[in-house]
Formats: C-alpha cells, structure tokens, sequence
C-alpha cells in the first residue's frame, strides 16, 4: 500500500505489485499485438492457424521482423496530421450549445461545447465529398494500414508521456495527482480532465479521433472492396459498415451523455484511455470490415436481412437504454418509464470536501432488468456487424469476444466505485435491481 496525492488530498490508493506488473505486462504486448492484429488480416487472410504456423516455423523475432513498418513513413504521417487537424479546427470553430458535466470532488465543473453530431456530419460529407472530386483516395487508408499503424503506435506512446509530464507539473485542474508509482501513473494517467491549448484531451482521442474513425475507416475499406470489385461491394461488406455506421451516429447524438460515462469522469487520461482511442480503437474495432474487404462474401437475401434488422434492433435497444437513463437524471426523475412513474433509489454521498450530495439511481425500465443490460445490445451489435464474414475464421469475432471481456470488467469496476461512493444505499438499490448484466444469471 503506498499513497498518492489523489485530487488534491493524501489518499491510500491500493498499489499490489500484481496491479503494476498488470500495467507493464499491457504496457509491452498490446503495441505488437496491434500489428499483428494487422498483419494477419492483411497478409494471413485472418487466418489465426496460419499466424501460430508463421511464429511456429520462424519465431517470435522472425514474425516480429516481417510485421514491422517503420513509424516513420511520410504519408501515414500526412495522413494522421490532416485528419487530426481537421478535427482539432471542427471542435474549435463549430459551434454548439454549452454542456456542463458532473462537478467533481474538488469543485471543478466540466464546460464543453457541444458540436460532436454537427462535427460528424462535416467529418463524413467532407469524406465523400473530397473522395468523390478525387482529391483523396480512401483506398490509401486499407493499403497504407500497417504504416499507419506504426506511426500512431509512435505517436500514442509519446503523447501519453506528455501527458504525463504535464500531469506531474502543469495540471489543468485538482482532479489529478501521482499514485507514487511511474508504471501505474503512465498507464492509468494523472489528471481527469487535461486541456492542451485550450482544447479537451479525453474529448479529442475518444470522440473525435477514436469515434470519428470508426466511422471513416469502414467506409475506406468499402471503398477499397468497391474499386477492387470493380464498382460493387458485397452485402456483407455493406451490412457490417452500415451497422457500424448506425452505431457511431447513435453514439454523435448521445455524445454528451457520454461525457457523463465511466471513461470521462472517472478514468484519467493516460495510456489505458487515450492510447486505446487512439490506436487500439481503429485498429481493432473496425477489424470486421477491414478483414472483409478481402473476403467478398454475399450473403443470401433472406439472411442478410435478418442479420441487419437484428443489428439495427440492438443498436436502438443501446441507445434507447442510454437515453431513458439520461432524461431520467435530466427531469431529475420526473419522467414516466415504460408508462409508469419511475422507481428509484436517493442515494445520499458525502464529497472530498464535506459537502452531502444525493444521487437518482433509476430502478426500473431497462435499468430494472439488470445494472448494465446497456452492455448486453452493445454486445448483440458488435457480433451482427461481425457475423457477415461467417465463420470461416476467428478474426472478425475478435472484436466481440473483446468488447464482451471489457463491458464485463467496466460493469465490475463501477459496481465496485458505486458500492464505495454510495454505501447503504447501493446495497438498497442492489435488492431492488440484483443482477449486474444478464438478468437471472450475472
């Protein structure tokens, strides 16, 4: 046990050297594990058989060799620098209402401007439209991947240092500090709520760099399948792009109740947080769709059908989820239900300052079937916008069987700070509301 300065004020933070290692052993295997995420889907046709044949036959430094790409190819760099300055100047110039978010232990209140769904519509007209006049070519982005890979994996790693660094000595607000540790402190970062030059960290690399390139990036190996087929794209490329195209809109028009989730307000900005949006997202989570782009299946009409309206049903059960949660804090619990009065726990908590605060926590509607049945849709989407590929290979699942272990780790974790925050109170809602994500069985 040591402790850190935790927001302003000495807390015991528990640093288990498992804690640590856990960190270091992330720190070291997820950056190649990206690559070869890549390189299977590019080269090894997805084909996890022939990826274990390759490190059998050649080893570890061998496959490793064939899998690098220098970080430092011009055009990736080009590439990256214009997209993420045209989204830097979107944020800044394009106008929205103002958002406040949750105020925090130490009094800081969380301002934004809220543009994401006007940014994600100049973000994918600007695409098309620069595509169409020729300007760009989107083929470029699947071609250019392993490159592009490299050059963020650079980029990440020195970006979180700098975080880091400015962490230690020029915080943006009291929501930060160091657990004492340098492996715990860079991988789970310093501050809460960094800004650099004005502009919002956690909000540039998990919404408008991570978010808007899943949405450009499935589009970019459509484009690659078109102009490869020769001015078609199969209907299980389709299904895939438009599934996870209906997901990250939902995801624009519900940005703010983001900005309220787990990963704004509690997670601090380092590398489990920003490197994840800003490498681990665009590499993994648009891995179906790259890993189609090669495997041109069609699909009967009948099935695929049937695989996009259970698509589309998810998706709307995850936003319809997020949104009753979010108008029901919004009216501060005045708001009907399903049709009836809503049932809710006033869960009373004292802040880091000695000020006591009370909290809705709603008991009913998808909220009553279970803490986080959100996670179960999220989960149904991901495995429809992934079962065009068929299964033939395991690669396309490797997203859902992801996600499924990180919504299962998110739902403990919360269980876990809400149970701290809340106290007898939680326990209440627990016996109204019992099971964490899978009604009458977790």
């Amino acid at each position: 046990m040591c402790t850190g300065k935790m927001g302003g004020q000495r807390t015991a933070v528990g640093m288990f050297p498992q804690r640590e290692f856990g960190s270091l052993a992330l720190l070291l295997s997820v950056p190649p594990s990206l690559l070869m995420l890549w390189y299977t889907n590019y080269y090894l046709d997805g084909s996890w058989a022939a990826l274990f044949d390759m490190l059998f036959k050649e080893g570890l430094y061998k496959t490793f060799k064939d899998m690098y790409r220098t970080p430092f190819d011009p055009l990736a760099w080009k590439m990256i620098g214009s997209f993420m300055c045209f989204e830097l100047l979107l944020m800044r110039l394009v106008p929205g209402k103002r958002f406040t978010s949750t105020v925090t232990k130490t009094g800081h209140l969380p301002v934004y401007k809220a543009n994401g769904m006007q940014c994600y519509i100049i973000t994918i007209l600007s695409f098309c439209g620069l595509t169409y006049a020729g300007i760009i070519d989107p083929c470029l982005v699947y071609d250019h991947f392993g490159y592009l890979t490299s050059a963020m994996l650079l980029f990440a790693v020195l970006f979180c240092l700098v975080l880091y660094i400015k962490g230690h000595h020029f915080p943006s607000t009291k929501d930060s500090g160091t657990n004492g540790n340098i492996i715990i402190d860079y991988f789970w970062g310093m501050e809460l709520y960094p800004r650099i030059l004005g502009w919002d960290v956690k909000l540039f690399t998990n919404c408008r760099f991570g978010m808007m390139f899943w949405a450009i990036g499935p589009l970019c190996y459509a484009y690659k399948q078109y102009v490869d087929l020769g001015g078609h794209v199969s209907n299980s490329m389709a299904i895939s792009v438009l599934l996870q195209l209906l997901y990250v809109t939902k995801f624009f028009m519900w940005e703010t109740g983001y900005l309220c989730s787990m990963d704004i307000q509690h997670d601090r900005a380092g590398f489990y947080i920003c490197f994840g949006c800003l490498v681990y997202l665009p590499v993994m989570y648009t891995s179906p769709s790259y890993y189609l782009t090669k495997h041109a299946i069609n699909l009967s009409w009948p099935l695929a059908i049937a695989i996009f309206c259970a698509g589309v049903l998810c998706i709307w059960a995850n936003y319809d989820a997020d949104r009753q949660r979010q108008e029901f804090r919004a009216t501060s619990g005045k708001v009907k239900i399903w049709g009836t009065e809503p049932k809710m726990v006033r869960a009373e908590y004292i802040t880091s300052d000695g000020e006591k605060r009370e909290s809705l926590l709603l008991a009913c509607g998808w909220w009553g079937l279970s803490r986080h049945f959100h996670y179960i849709p999220e989960i149904g989407a991901s495995f429809f916008w992934s079962c065009p590929a068929l299964f033939n290979h395991f690669m396309p699942y490797f997203y859902v069987v992801y996600l499924s272990m990180l919504l299962a780790d998110r739902a403990w974790r919360d269980d876990a700070r809400c149970a701290k925050k809340y106290g007898k109170h939680w326990e209440e809602y627990c016996t109204h509301v019992p099971y964490k994500i899978i009604p009458g069985v977790i």
